[in-house]
């Protein structure tokens, strides 16, 4: 699951080995009759040789008046966000974490903060889910990524720069609402995954990396999609066909402006791929969608 939950929220996916040349793209035009949208594939975290980006990227860019990200960059901000976090993930039930936790789970809570010179009573007053994704973001830290190289803040600052429009499909406190909905069956095997497979934390974000690297689109779907729709049918269901049918209806909406007025929207690979992706779904709609290279 643990590779499945941060493909799905795209919070920190990635791995630190360098990349010759610009990663082949995830990149789909739609189009109506006089109005495209580009929909660029992302990974949240990435490394300075992940760029120059492709080519056709670039034109993408160039072509598109408007960014559309998951989440606005006005909506992003630090500052805002951090806090909230911490308020949604901080325990509200008067039990520690190690009350809430089978005393092997929290013995391996342990033995992880004592390994990376943490204090494990400072994990107290937090939720499971609140407490894996800390892992994750400092394991993703020691591999060497860096979120200020994420295609999404790559693209957040080149739209500043060039005085383009943005916005955003949802809000960043609704995808955080998507963790903390997880309940506590879930919740509990989330960090009890996440603190099983750090022995493997750096190949699996290699695999996932180089599979985005080289649009290898069946082995993200495999890593992304198919275990979470085989194994968690119902968080399959909320955390990628409701927002995806969510983000259609408002993709649509974009290509019914008055044209030409073309925008680039920039989310996780995972929401474009398989029977309940973006491509798929606007292609049954009858819109014309091509895979640009």
């Amino acid at each position: 699951m643990i590779r499945v939950v941060l493909h799905v929220l795209l919070w920190c996916l990635a791995a630190f080995a360098a990349w010759a040349q610009p990663p082949v793209p995830l990149l789909w035009k739609v189009s109506d009759a006089d109005n495209s949208v580009y929909l660029l594939g992302s990974m949240h975290m990435l490394t300075k040789d992940d760029y120059p980006l492709a080519p056709v990227v670039e034109a993408a860019f160039d072509d598109s008046s408007k960014l559309v990200f998951e989440v606005a960059p006005q909506g992003m901000d630090p500052a805002r966000v951090a806090p909230l976090m911490l308020q949604v993930g901080t325990r509200r039930d008067g039990k520690s974490l190690q009350q809430a936790l089978p005393p092997a789970t929290w013995k391996a809570l342990e033995a992880y903060a004592a390994s990376r010179g943490m204090q494990s009573y400072a994990l107290q007053q937090f939720k499971p889910w609140f407490v894996a994704l800390m892992i994750i973001s400092a394991e993703s830290m020691r591999v060497g990524l860096d979120p200020a190289q994420g295609l999404d803040q790559h693209f957040m600052a080149r739209a500043a720069a060039a005085g383009k429009a943005t916005d955003g499909l949802e809000s960043a406190e609704s995808q955080i609402a998507l963790f903390d909905r997880l309940g506590p069956k879930a919740e509990l095997e989330f960090l009890q995954e996440t603190l099983a497979d750090l022995p493997r934390f750096q190949a699996q974000m290699d695999e996932l990396l180089q599979a985005w690297r080289q649009a290898d689109e069946a082995t993200i779907e495999r890593i992304g999609l198919h275990e979470l729709r085989r194994d968690y049918p119902a968080l399959y269901q909320s955390i990628n066909v409701a927002r995806n049918r969510a983000w259609l209806t408002l993709v649509q909406a974009m290509l019914r402006q008055p044209g030409p007025d073309n925008t680039l929207v920039v989310v996780g690979a995972m929401h474009l791929l398989g029977r309940d992706g973006l491509v798929q779904q606007l292609r049954q709609r009858g819109l014309r969608v091509e895979r640009l290279r």
